[in-house]
């Protein structure tokens, strides 16, 4: 798994068309409604009593519509619910796994959440337990940097160096080409971190080369944005996305109602480790949510809220081709037809279906998140253990979404 014609009534909307503008065919006098019969009382009462009688239709088709639609997110929900409340508390037990935390949308809507297992020895998970979502935080800080650009407070293919350069590139003229597109695909040259060279920020190769993992690049897009905008990069988070999303319960910096709330992280082995949290906005990682919270992030990426359109087709757009081992050479069965990083995205399109996905690690913590923008489906899975990529596809079974996408997992070609 590497770490997104309707028949209708023809009308004239501005009256009757004018000899001037329509076709050859309509072309001669138009007719003189003036000069039509006046109806009779019989035919005004008749008229009256079927309009009454269509305004009746719509009228309860309106109001049964709603249930309808309700009962059937219900109907799925149980059906959701049995099978996972059956069969998830024995993969938590085989695999090691304290607790793991998921959310499920179908067709627009939130249809499943819950939270099986423990946050911390003694204490049970429920839907308002907090995880670490590590680099399941890159798609919201590009949503962030969408939202800017969105709102034309910068444009993603403008060179950062106007506004920000990181002193340890400062003298290195290839500083001059970095932009947000190129730091949202992961085509900035930059290493994953800066720790892998000698915690000295520098280029493995020029930007826009090549695809190459950064976390280090998102850092250096948000602080251009901070700079770019003159507003601090959580606010900005707060203002352009949590606030409109209604996403209460995110954050990137540690709150004062985190306490008793945090999903404590574990290693493989089982070992208890210190929860990693931090006082300064971290771009790409450590981003701290539920489950519910991160769907409601999905299901405004699936609509494309406040967003303008053009923006929303780059975000879901591969920018980068980057194919699994398994197809970079020959076409393997289960290929997807397109595969690469979009803006803040893995970006998948199998077979007329266009899928976004992303994943995340950090110690003790493992999440993975898919969105079927096609059909409007996905689902978020929380975990804290390192083991946690070990119940994804078994979720993902028990779930029964999408399972184009989850073959495409399996195989290790998406």
């Amino acid at each position: 798994m590497p770490s997104a014609s309707r028949a209708g009534l023809s009308y004239w909307p501005n009256g009757l068309p004018s000899s001037s503008n329509r076709s050859p065919s309509m072309r001669g006098p138009l007719p003189l409604v003036r000069h039509m019969p006046r109806p009779t009382g019989d035919v005004m009462k008749n008229t009256v009593k079927l309009l009454a009688a269509a305004l009746y239709v719509l009228a309860a088709s309106a109001c049964t519509s709603a249930p309808d639609r309700s009962n059937t997110v219900a109907r799925r929900e149980q059906e959701i619910r049995s099978r996972l409340d059956r069969d998830v508390p024995n993969l938590l037990a085989a695999y090691a796994i304290p607790s793991v935390s998921i959310a499920h949308v179908e067709a627009d809507k939130l249809v499943f959440a819950a939270a099986y297992g423990s946050q911390s020895p003694g204490i049970p998970a429920n839907t308002k337990t907090l995880y670490n979502i590590a680099s399941l935080s890159k798609p919201i800080s590009a949503e962030v940097i969408l939202q800017a650009a969105s709102r034309g407070q910068l444009t993603l293919d403008e060179p950062m160096y106007r506004y920000w350069v990181d002193p340890d590139i400062a003298n290195d003229e290839r500083s001059k080409l970095l932009t947000p597109r190129l730091a949202l695909s992961h085509q900035t040259g930059f290493p994953n971190w800066r720790s892998q060279t000698g915690r000295v920020l520098t280029f493995k190769r020029a930007p826009g080369e090549a695809f190459g993992y950064s976390g280090e690049g998102y850092e250096y897009v948000a602080r251009f944005t901070e700079k770019r905008t003159a507003t601090d990069f959580e606010a900005l988070a707060q203002n352009l996305v949590f606030d409109p999303i209604g996403m209460k319960e995110t954050a990137y910096t540690e709150r004062p109602w985190f306490d008793g709330r945090i999903a404590a992280p574990m290693d493989a082995q089982g070992k208890a480790l210190k929860p990693q949290l931090t006082r300064k906005w971290v771009a790409s990682d450590m981003i701290y949510t539920t489950a519910s919270d991160y769907a409601r992030f999905m299901l405004s990426v699936m609509r494309g809220d406040r967003l303008a359109k053009g923006l929303a087709n780059e975000r879901s757009r591969v920018q980068v081709v980057e194919r699994s081992a398994k197809c970079s050479t020959n076409q393997a069965p289960g290929c997807p037809d397109e595969a690469g990083f979009g803006l803040g995205w893995e970006v998948f399109r199998i077979g007329g279906e266009l899928f976004l996905t992303h994943d995340g690690s950090d110690p003790g913590v493992s999440t993975f998140v898919y969105i079927n923008l096609t059909k409007r489906n996905g689902t978020v899975i929380l975990t804290n253990s390192a083991n946690g990529p070990r119940i994804v596809l078994p979720i993902l079974d028990l779930l029964g979404a999408d399972p184009v996408f989850v073959e495409c997992t399996r195989r290790e070609t998406c």
